[in-house]
This record gives structure tokens, sequence and C-alpha cells, in this order.
């Protein structure tokens, strides 16, 4: 069971317009083909209209301009994309869930020069390090790293396993997901005469502006020297490799297993299907969409 609430709450949180029975209440959510009882499910596709002659959910979230054809046993709240209002319901449960977790388990470390705010929660056996600031409502979950001189903002989501490098700035709003790496070092050797590498020391950071997301296994490496920047709003799937120096721009999605070699520059509300490869010193505009298996080299 994951929220307990009346029909008539629900409609008026999402400014719908409710069609049959007020008096109803739903304790989970469901998919439209599978509804069961007590349950809400939604209606955005189509091609799915079948389904909600035949559905035992409770209630059915569909769109204003929605006309059934037939009759229908269910509950309908009529709400201007139902698609975005499921999407509000779930946020707002994720939202009431996560205020359950406050407070700082122990075992854990947290040097006394770094500042935390208010409502925080720090999982046992998280580590945050010297000089760094922590906002309010946000949740470390535990086996968290966060290294020195970190700041991240307020009501972030770091959830078990991620590691967080010295000198990473992460703003409002932003969530990384288990094993995910920020700020790493980049990937840069110098060749010497005896065939070997001498590594080139990494002393940059790396930037999260406000509402970004990053996957699970997810790796950010720090900028050589100066920073390695994800724009507000950008969305980074699973075991995605950002390199040394690369911007990623506003609201911009990136699927899995896709990579960007160092000093890449992708503009704002681009999308990149999977697998997706840009070599290094590439400049990608905005709008652009790379789709699945797409590797770009400099020409």
């Amino acid at each position: 069971q994951i929220m307990d609430f009346k029909v008539t709450d629900i409609a008026k949180f999402l400014n719908g317009e409710i069609i049959g029975d007020k008096n109803i209440r739903v304790s989970n959510v469901s998919k439209i083909e599978e509804g069961k009882p007590g349950t809400l499910a939604f209606l955005a596709n189509l091609k799915y209209e079948n389904f909600l002659y035949s559905t035992n959910a409770s209630v059915v979230l569909v769109n204003k301009d929605f006309v059934p054809k037939e009759n229908i046993n269910t509950t309908l709240i009529k709400v201007d994309d139902a698609y975005q209002a499921f999407a509000s319901l779930l946020d707002l449960y994720m939202q009431a869930k996560a205020l359950l977790k406050t407070g700082i388990e122990q075992p854990s470390y947290i040097d006394t020069t770094s500042e935390i705010g208010k409502e925080i929660y720090v999982g046992a056996f998280a580590y945050i390090g010297k000089n760094s600031k922590i906002g309010n409502n946000t949740k470390l979950y535990p086996q968290v790293y966060i290294g020195d001189n970190v700041t991240i903002g307020e009501d972030c989501i770091i959830y078990s396993g991620a590691k967080v490098y010295s000198d990473t700035v992460i703003g409002d709003r932003c969530i990384l997901h288990s094993g995910s790496v920020i700020g790493s070092d980049g990937f840069g050797f110098a060749p010497m005469e005896n065939g070997k590498y001498k590594k080139i020391a990494q002393i940059g950071n790396a930037i999260l502006e406000d509402d970004v997301e990053i996957g699970a296994n997810t790796t950010i490496d720090c900028g050589t020297m100066d920073s390695t920047i994800i724009r507000k709003g950008s969305k980074i799937d699973n075991l995605v490799q950002v390199g040394h120096n690369c911007e990623v721009g506003e609201s911009t999605v990136i699927a899995a297993q896709s990579g960007m070699a160092g000093t890449s520059k992708v503009g704002k509300n681009c999308k990149f299907g999977g697998q997706v490869g840009l070599a290094g010193h590439l400049t990608i505009g905005d709008n652009v969409f790379i789709v699945l298996n797409q590797v770009l080299q400099n020409q």
C-alpha cells in the first residue's frame, strides 16, 4: 500500500472533475489493463482505451477531452493531461515518503567543519568530509560518501553507495542514484618516451545545477583545470560516462550506456538514445535528437 486518499482529495490536488462515485478511496496504483479494486490507473494513450471498459481499477485518470464509446463501471477524474497528472500523484507520494526520513543515524561521520541544514537525513555509515555544506531537507542514504569542500543544495536525494568527490557543487532538488560517482578524475595521461604514461592531475571539479538526476552507476568526471557542468533540468540515465570538461545543456536527456569523451559540449533540450557516443571536443547544438548506437567522431 502506497497511499490512502479520497477521490475528492485527488481531484482537488489535480484540479480535475469527478465523473462517478465521489466516495471512493484508493490505496494503490495500477496499470489500466491490470487494474484492481482500490487502485488508481490512467488512460493517456487511446490504444489502451478498450481496457477502460473492463478494468477493475476504482479510479481512472483521463484527459478532459476524452469521450467514452461504451458504458464505464469505474470512476473517472478528467484532467488536462492524464499522464502528467499520474506522474504528479507519484511525485506527491515520493515527497511524503521522503519526509519520513530525518535525523542522523549511527554509525556515520560528519566532520565538525561541515554544515548541515534542517530536516536532513544521514543514513548509517555515511561520510561527510571537511568544509562541506548540505542544504535543508536533503537525504543522504546509508553508505553515501561526500568529500571535502562539497556543496549540496536543498531537497536533494542521494541514494546508498553514491560517491561525491571533493569540490563538487550540486544544486537544489537533485537526485543521485546508487553507484553514481560525481567528480572522479578525468582520463588524462601524457605518453612518455619510455612507453609509459604520466598521470595529468585533474584539479577541476564537477557542477550539477538544479533539478538534475543522475542514474545508477553513472560517472561524471571532474574538469582537468575547470569544471564539468550538467546544466539545470538535465536527466542522465544509468551507466553513462561524461568525461572531463564536458558540458550538458539544460533539460537534455541521455539514455543508458551513452558516453561523452572529454571537452564535448551538448546544447539544451537534446535527446540521446541508448549507446550514443561522442568523441572528444565535439559541439552539439540545441534540440538535437541522436538515435540508438550513433557514434559521432571528429571529422
